[in-house]
């Protein structure tokens, strides 16, 4: 049996040794670890000159000026009117009828003709009172010779005043019996009251026409009244022969002036309202009775005001307001204009332009077209182009 024996050892126990990482990787990994910061200090980097350029670009890179249309504010005196609606009625009117009945024999006119007063429309049978009207005028010439011969005789003392007054009675009943049959025979030729244009025929030749029945309707057009109503707080400004201009749907383009006539003294308790008549001159025959008319009272002017074109005011539920032009002068000694939204009062709207009651004064330039681009502040530049033309009739649409 051998037993091997080492010189060397101790005694102490042997403690194995780890292995050592090779060199090449912990290298690789510095490697790595450094492009992974160089990575990353790179793209915070940049991050941080983007923003800064891009902040820099908004900083010194302002738009260009929006091109607008400007308007001046002015101080004229506006037309002082007082807007209402009514109809149109006609001055004479009326349904022809009979005040007698009978039938018709000849109808004396024709529809929608225009007559004189006093002219025959139609006519009744009238023979029976025709024959009472000979009856009564015999009867008159007997009483008349009977009363002339009692008057001779009484003249002579032959004969008694009661005979005179016996004749008289009698010559005077038949001129009675004369006038009334010539009475109902008048009655029975319709004749048209007064000049006027007729209507509607509504009777036919052989018709037995009752008291009453309406014939035909005439209407003198040569002028017509024009009624509306008003609340009693503008009653103190109404006055008789004030102009009033009235418009109808039928000629929207023409304005027919008349003058106020009449004013109802008393105030409408369930509506607080008085009834205003205007005589309006038709000497065309244009107007007819009936038509709805939107009136306008021409008042005595106010002060003047400050105006602006229409177009220039912005209506929001916030107020309204317009876009004031502004000189701003810069350090190097340039001008630029700005847009400034400024909150105004407005009153009436008239022809176009609105009447600004509080926020501007006579000469400040205002936007009247291109809000819609425009912020507060925004930089502007005044268009050549002139301000499109108020229409005549706003368009409904």
């Amino acid at each position: 049996m051998n037993i091997v024996t080492e010189s060397h050892i101790t005694g102490k126990p042997i403690i194995e040794k780890a292995p050592k990482r090779p060199v090449r990787m912990v290298r690789w990994f510095i490697i790595v670890g450094l492009a992974l910061a160089l990575l990353v200090g790179a793209f915070v980097g940049f991050n941080a000159f983007r923003s800064k350029m891009i902040a820099q670009f908004f900083a010194t890179n302002k738009p260009p000026p929006a091109t607008v249309t400007v308007a001046e504010a002015k101080s004229e005196v506006v037309p002082n009117l007082l807007k209402a609606v009514g109809e149109l009625v006609a001055v004479h009117q009326v349904n022809v009828t009979s005040d007698v009945s009978g039938r018709i024999t000849e109808i004396l006119f024709t529809a929608g003709s225009d007559v004189k007063a006093g002219s025959p429309l139609v006519q009744l049978f009238d023979a029976p009172e025709q024959a009472d009207l000979a009856s009564f005028k015999a009867q008159a010439t007997v009483g008349q010779l009977s009363l002339d011969r009692a008057k001779q005789l009484a003249s002579r003392q032959f004969g008694p005043q009661a005979t005179v007054d016996s004749a008289q009675a009698v010559y005077d009943q038949a001129n009675a019996g004369i006038a009334r049959t010539q009475a109902i025979i008048s009655q029975k030729l319709v004749r048209a009251p007064f000049d006027g244009e007729l209507g509607v025929r509504h009777v036919e030749v052989g018709q037995y026409l009752t008291a009453g029945t309406q014939i035909v309707t005439l209407t003198d057009l040569s002028a017509v009244y024009a009624n509306f109503t008003t609340t009693e707080k503008d009653r103190a400004t109404l006055k008789v022969g004030q102009t009033v201009r009235v418009v109808v749907d039928a000629y929207p383009a023409r304005k027919f002036e008349g003058k106020i006539t009449t004013i109802e003294p008393q105030i409408n308790t369930d509506t607080r309202s008085i009834r205003i008549q205007a005589t309006i001159e038709n000497p065309d025959h244009v107007l007819k009775p009936g038509m709805f008319a939107t009136t306008t009272v021409v008042l005595p002017d106010k002060p003047a005001v400050v105006t602006v074109p229409e177009t220039a005011v912005d209506y929001t539920l916030y107020g309204d307001s317009v876009y004031l032009i502004t000189e701003k002068k810069a350090d190097d000694g340039t001008t630029s204009l700005t847009a400034v939204r400024t909150f105004v009062r407005t009153g009436d709207r008239i022809d176009g332009r609105v009447v600004i009651t509080n926020g501007l004064k006579p000469g400040d330039r205002v936007v009247a077209v291109g809000q819609l681009k425009l912020q507060s502040g925004a930089a502007v530049a005044i268009s050549t182009d002139p301000a499109p033309p108020v229409p005549a009739k706003p368009p409904l649409n």
